[in-house]
């Protein structure tokens, strides 16, 4: 494919036919498609309409694009820390990220509960050191403290008493 130069008046038709053949290949948020089309060499003061255009008719969706990477990035096995940072990085608005998770059909606590019997086995962790183990895995995956501690009891609600030792660790958005 040919890059327009700066210096080219890149037409709306252009700069649209290459977001077309962006959002063919899959959903994009209007910041990352931004983003590529900027990155190909394309005015930003002809994207922006164009990318308005495509809003309008709802071939670009934040909201579409936000509930399908959710779901996506649920499948895979990752919790709603890692997703929301994920979808920061993606230019999608806070407000919207929070919604589509509230509203998400996902029980995030069997969630984490079969993220770590597929990496660990059904069997409860024996020592401290093997939980803590665990535990950093989930948090890694993008689990919260209260999803970690759930994974870890059983439907029955055995293992409530066992000692809190869930890392410290944070995901931000770069």
């Amino acid at each position: 494919m040919r890059r327009p130069s700066n210096s080219s008046a890149a037409d709306a038709k252009t700069v649209e036919a290459a977001a077309l053949r962006l959002l063919a290949g899959r959903e994009h948020s209007t910041e990352e498609l931004r983003r590529k089309l900027v990155h190909k060499g394309y005015p930003p003061q002809i994207i922006e309409p164009v990318i308005q255009k495509l809003a309008g008719k709802r071939l670009v969706s934040d909201e579409r694009f936000t509930a399908n990477f959710i779901h996506h990035h649920a499948k895979r096995g990752q919790g709603p820390v890692r997703i929301r940072a994920a979808l920061r990085q993606q230019g999608v608005d806070e407000a919207r990220v929070e919604e589509a998770l509230r509203t998400a059909d996902i029980d995030w606590v069997q969630q984490a509960r079969e993220v770590r019997r597929r990496k660990f086995g059904a069997a409860a962790p024996r020592s401290l050191g093997e939980r803590a183990k665990q535990a950093r895995f989930l948090q890694y995956r993008g689990f919260d403290a209260e999803q970690l501690r759930a994974a870890f009891r059983d439907e029955s609600g055995e293992g409530e008493d066992a000692p809190d030792i869930t890392p410290d660790i944070t995901f931000e958005a770069e």
